[in-house]
Parts: C-alpha cells; structure tokens; sequence
C-alpha cells in the first residue's frame, strides 16, 4: 500500500505527542501523551487492514524519510517499505510498551468557553511564546472580548502578547502550557471545559486534540 503524505504529517504531529503509537485497523489514529495531558485524534486518508505498534515513531519517520514515495507491506510482526531494488524492513513493538489512548469519546462538561481559532492567529501567538519565552498560553474572557494571552501566569510583571478572538459576556481565565499545544497547523473550533479539559477540531472533525488546562 502507499502512505499519503497527510498521514505521514499526522505521524510526524503525532510524534511530538509521544514517540510510541499504536494504530490499529481502519483509518483513525490516536495518541496520548506519557503524562496524559494530550490526546489526539486523526481521521487520515488511508485505511490499514491491520493493527501494529511502532517504538519510536522519529525513528521509523525517518527510516521512511530514506525513500520517495515508498510502497508498504505490512506483515504481522514488520513492514517492508521499498522504492525499486532499495527496502527496509521495520519491525514492530509490543502495543504493552505504548501507551495506548482510550477508544471511547470525551464529552467535555460544562464548557465555558468556544471560540474559533485561525491557523495564523495560532502560528503568531506560537511565535510569541518562542520570542518571550512565554510558558503559558491562556483564554481569557473580560465580559466583553476573548483572547489569547501569551505569558507567564507566575509572573504578574512578564512580558505579555494579546489576541482577540472573539466576544464574551463571561469573566475566565484558563490557562494553557504552551508545551502542550501540539496542534497541526489548521483552523480550529475551540471548546473549553470548567473541568480542566479541552477541545480543538477542525471543521469536520477529521483531526482533534484533547488538551488538559493548568491552575494558576
């Protein structure tokens, strides 16, 4: 079989999550940080007819990275990904050393906040962060706008980048590691739960990330 090139970016994505995965049969994906503050979900373009786990997913991108446009046989125990007389085969992990993201949906209580998030919008506040080495990212509503607010929540006098995103009759301030905002580049529908969770997806939910809110 081939592996697209969105799918190989979901793996890439997915590898900043957590260097193991475990995929099964089908075409969705998911993964979940060590810490499991971080679980994604990917509808991608191609199906797999069997479930295999993969060690260290930087690894095997990379051992792909050797081919263009490689073919895959997938076997029980490996895969063999090939490009004319040139082939690597690649075994696979126990799925007992991955740690393993649970199948049923996440319902988030109480949503306090949504609010739609441009790719741009993101990528600059991301750039924020690197620039002010900001380790928060926060959703704050003032009953009147929403934005983002890069900085360090610890810190009342750090250095402080804003972005309205939207309006709001509410007072909240919710707080995000920046290292935990993994996100594909992409628009997002955000909701954003009371309860200490959240939730991006894209437009027709083809890609979402479960993202864990911090306390002050």
């Amino acid at each position: 079989m081939n592996i697209s090139t969105n799918t190989i970016s979901v793996l890439k994505n997915f590898s900043s999550i957590n260097q193991s995965l475990a995929v099964d049969a089908g075409n969705t994906i998911r993964t979940i940080s060590p810490q499991k503050t971080v679980m994604a979900v990917a509808q991608v373009d191609d199906t797999f007819d069997s479930s295999f786990a993969i060690y260290d997913l930087n690894q095997f991108l990379s051992a792909v990275s050797l081919f263009e446009k490689p073919d895959y046989e997938f076997e029980d125990q490996s895969v063999v990904v090939a490009n004319g007389t040139s082939s690597i085969r690649y075994f696979f992990a126990d799925r007992n050393m991955v740690t393993i993201p649970p199948e049923k949906a996440i319902n988030l209580p109480d949503v306090q906040v949504e609010f739609e998030l441009s790719a741009d919008t993101f990528k600059k506040t991301m750039a924020a962060a690197s620039v002010l080495q900001a380790p928060h990212w926060s959703v704050v509503g003032n009953s009147s706008e929403i934005a983002i607010e890069v900085g360090d929540v610890k810190n009342d006098t750090s250095n402080k980048y804003r972005a309205v995103v939207g309006e709001t009759d509410q007072d909240f301030d919710l707080v995000f590691k920046v290292d935990n905002l993994k996100l594909m580049e992409n628009d997002y529908t955000v909701r954003v739960s009371s309860k200490g969770i959240s939730h991006f997806a894209t437009e027709k939910g083809a890609l979402e990330y479960f993202i864990a809110t911090e306390s002050r």
